[in-house]
C-alpha cells in the first residue's frame, strides 16, 4: 500500500482555466470558471487516509477511514457513474462506528485511466483489496455502477460478505412471464420512459463510446454536458462540479465510459442471489427499482425502506437517513 494525497499541479489547473475562457454556455461554465475552488475540495479529500495499490495489473485508489471503536466492523462503499468517491464524503462521519473503504472504481479518478475493467473483475478486485487490508468479514455497500459491484462482490465473497446494502436494483424484464401489482407496474412504467427519454447515453457507452470518448478527454465543456446530464438541478453546482473536475484532471471521462461497454459483454452468472441484502430507495431518485423483479433476482432481500425526496446520490443529499438505515441492517449482521 502506498500513501496518497491529492495534490494536482497549478498548471493543470491553469489550463482547465484558459480552455472555458470566454465560453457562456451552457451557463455552469461561468460559475466553474470565476467561482468554482477545487482546491478546497482537494483539501477536503485530503483529511481522510488515502492509498493506492495495484491489483489485476490496475492502480486502485481508496479512502481508508478507520473508526476510533477498537474492532469496528468494515464496509466497502462503491460509487457509480458519473460519480467518485466525492459522493461519500459527507457519510464518513455519519458512519464513523464503522471502518470505511471506500475506492475509485478502475478506470475512474485516481484509479484511472484503465480498459477492460466491469462490474466481476471489480469485484474480485475488492475482495482482494479488503484480503490485503485484513478484512476477514465485511459488508458492501453501493450505489448506482456500485449497487452492480456490491451485489456481485456478495455472491463473489460469500464467506466474507455479511451483507449488501444498495439503494438501487436494476431489475428488469427478461422475456419471461410477468405478473406485477399496480404500483411495480407503474415503477416500471417510469422506469422504461427514464430510459426512452434520458437513457441515450447508457446505449452509447455499451454499444460506442468511442464516439464520445476523445471528445470528454479533450473538452472540459463536453465533460461537463455530458456528465452533468444525470446531475441536472438535483444536486448543488459545487457537488456536480466537483466530480467533473475530477473525471477532467484525472483524464478518466472517457475511460470511465468504456467500464460499461465492457460490462455489456460480459457473461452474466445464472441464478439469484442468496446473500442478505438491504435496499434503501429514494423517491427523488431518477431510477425506481422495481421490488417484484429485484424479488426475482435476489432471494434474501431481508430490508426495503422508502424515504420521500432524497436522490441519486443519497449519500450526498441524505446522508443522515442513508447512514440510519446502513446501521439498522449490518448492526444485526456483525
Amino acid at each position: 500500500m502506498n500513501e496518497f494525497l491529492v495534490d494536482i499541479p497549478q498548471a493543470a489547473l491553469d489550463d482547465l482555466a484558459a480552455r472555458l475562457k470566454g465560453i457562456e454556455e451552457p451557463a455552469e461554465v461561468a460559475y466553474w470558471r470565476d467561482r468554482y475552488d477545487w482546491r478546497a475540495w482537494e483539501a477536503r479529500l485530503n483529511t481522510h487516509p488515502q492509498f493506492t495499490t495495484e491489483i489485476d495489473g490496475q492502480r486502485i485508489h481508496f479512502l481508508h477511514v478507520r473508526s476510533a471503536s477498537p474492532g469496528a466492523f468494515p464496509l466497502i462503499l462503491t460509487h457509480g457513474w458519473p460519480g467518485s468517491v466525492v459522493e461519500y464524503l459527507d457519510v464518513i462521519e455519519p458512519l464513523a462506528g464503522y471502518d470505511l473503504v471506500i475506492p475509485s472504481l478502475p478506470g475512474f479518478g485516481f484509479s484511472g485511466p484503465a480498459r477492460g475493467w466491469d462490474r466481476y473483475r471489480t469485484a474480485r478486485a475488492w475482495a482482494e483489496l479488503m484480503r490485503r487490508l485484513g478484512y476477514g468479514r465485511y459488508g458492501a455497500v453501493g450505489n448506482d455502477l456500485g449497487t452492480f459491484v456490491s451485489l456481485e462482490l456478495g455472491r463473489l465473497d460469500p464467506e466474507h460478505v455479511a451483507g449488501v446494502h444498495v439503494t438501487q436494483i436494476f431489475s428488469l424484464p427478461d422475456g419471461g412471464p410477468l405478473e406485477l401489482d399496480p404500483e411495480d407496474a407503474e415503477r416500471l412504467r417510469a422506469g422504461q420512459e427514464f430510459i426512452s427519454r434520458r437513457g441515450a447515453y447508457l446505449r452509447v457507452h455499451a454499444l460506442q463510446p468511442q464516439i464520445v470518448a476523445p471528445a470528454l478527454d479533450d473538452s472540459p465543456v463536453g465533460l461537463l454536458a455530458w456528465n452533468g446530464q444525470l446531475f441536472g438541478e438535483e444536486v448543488p453546482a459545487e457537488f456536480a462540479l466537483t466530480n467533473v473536475t475530477l473525471y477532467w484532471l484525472t483524464g478518466t471521462g472517457g475511460s470511465a465510459i468504456r467500464f460499461y461497454h465492457q460490462d455489456a459483454r460480459a457473461p452474466r452468472p445464472a441464478g439469484p442471489t442468496r446473500f442478505p441484502i438491504a435496499v434503501s430507495e429514494f423517491t427523488g431518485d431518477i431510477f425506481r427499482s422495481v421490488p417484484a423483479l429485484a424479488r426475482r433476482d435476489h432471494a434474501d432481500i431481508v430490508s426495503w425502506r422508502t424515504h420521500e425526496g432524497g436522490g441519486h446520490y443519497a449519500a450526498h443529499q441524505a446522508p443522515q437517513t442513508l447512514a440510519d438505515d446502513i446501521h439498522a441492517f449490518f448492526d444485526g449482521l456483525r
